[in-house]
């Protein structure tokens, strides 16, 4: 049974890799029904399990993004797989795809084809640098438009150092995030226009949107703020420390006034507050290593749990652990805040991230483990009328696997 917002809503995703399949994992988790068109080889990110495991049982990023779909291999250089695709797609609600424009166009999938077949159609674009431009049609990774291009690599890079490489599909994740948001505006709108459209996003776009708070400085005032560096915080109150026992946090004390009193009592120093020193935000940024040496050496001296009763003390210090993954798989507040869900497999269920979104009225859950490769082409073909002699020859002609 399908569960969310979205049930009674067919999308058919022509998706590769992450940031497409993303969009229609979120929309399958809210309860769509997701097609998934593969060529005969698969989505590519089926090899993320070779790459990642060797001969691992299971693939965690291609579950992530493609659990509660329908999987329907097609050959679509094959005029009849083509056809078939578009019968498929004239059923849908929203058809969602990251595949380069100019190859949707030459397959006869680009948007205003589809539009013109299916007026009610949500067409769900997403592409690498936007649909303008000579580097409209450029192929990227979210490493290259999200990470690199964007500014977010420079902007973490300390002066002198190398860029710190992002992880796997963070771009992608957030892309997939806006095209399913846009998807459903889109959807919205349709109700009261009886009109469909063509939405889209970018890897470039959100990689911007994801450092607006320094793109609009640079704007507006013309200027780049550096990289902070832990010794010289202007403000030794949002800044991470070291306790005894090596485990680190982060203070965030963001509001002068109100945050810098209780950090100098937590530390036992409540005199920092008419040290000449210390005394004004101003003060604090001009002896700030001078100040930060002074708190890491208050920090050393208990235990981070020794630290976290004392700092329960003052509901104005605001604070948070430096998780590793291992932490977050043990934190009860993460079960509390709903990062996992526990998705039906064969057997029972597989614990996995959640999709970051929860519906009040209309609660989605999971209703299966990512399909393999074709598992339901013919379940989809005799959807649209083919007959079981009709599927044989397809699939013997390879244009539906």
């Amino acid at each position: 049974m399908m569960s969310g917002p979205m049930e009674g809503i067919r999308v058919v995703e022509l998706g590769v890799w992450v940031a497409g399949p993303a969009a229609g994992g979120i929309l399958a988790d809210w309860g769509a029904e997701v097609i998934k068109i593969e060529p005969p080889t698969g989505d590519p990110a089926r090899s993320f399990q070779r790459m990642l495991g060797g001969d691992m049982p299971n693939n965690p990023p291609f579950e992530l993004d493609n659990r509660s779909k329908k999987s329907i291999s097609l050959d679509l250089v094959d005029p009849e797989g083509i056809r078939i695709a578009l019968q498929l797609i004239d059923t849908a609600d929203v058809f969602v795809t990251n595949l380069r424009i100019g190859a949707l166009e030459r397959l006869g999938l680009g948007h205003e084809n589809l539009l013109k077949q299916n007026p009610r159609l949500i067409y769900g674009g997403i592409s690498g640098y936007g649909t303008q431009g000579e580097d409209a049609d450029r192929p990227a990774y979210d490493v290259a438009a999200f990470w690199a291009r964007s500014g977010i690599a420079s902007l973490l890079t300390p002066e002198g150092s190398d860029p710190p490489f992002q992880r796997g599909g963070m771009g992608d994740h957030g892309t997939g995030l806006a095209a399913a948001a846009a998807i459903s505006a889109a959807l919205y709108a349709r109700e009261k226009t009886g009109e469909g459209q063509y939405v889209s996003t970018s890897l470039y776009r959100q990689g911007a949107y994801t450092i607006g708070f320094d793109m609009n400085i640079a704007l507006l005032w013309g200027m780049t703020l550096g990289v902070g560096k832990r010794e010289s915080m202007g403000n030794p109150a949002m800044n991470n420390y070291l306790t005894g026992d090596e485990k680190r946090f982060w203070i965030v004390g963001l509001e002068a006034s109100r945050h810098w009193p209780p950090l100098c009592r937590v530390v036992g120093h409540p005199e920092w507050l008419d040290d000449e020193r210390f005394a004004t935000p101003r003060g604090r940024a001009q002896n700030s290593s001078e100040l930060i040496a002074l708190l890491d050496i208050e920090f050393k001296k208990r235990s981070l749990e020794e630290w976290k009763e004392i700092f329960a003390t003052e509901p104005d210090f605001f604070w948070a652990p430096v998780n590793s993954l291992d932490d977050i798989l043990i934190d009860p507040q993460s079960i509390d805040a709903g990062l996992f869900v526990d998705v039906p497999d064969d057997q029972s269920t597989t614990r996995m991230v959640a999709t970051p979104c929860d519906f009040s009225g209309t609660p989605w859950k999971p209703r299966s483990t990512a399909p393999s490769l074709g598992e339901h082409t013919s379940e989809v073909l005799e959807d649209l009328g083919y007959t079981t002699k009709e599927i044989n020859t397809l699939q013997r002609n390879g244009v539906a696997t």
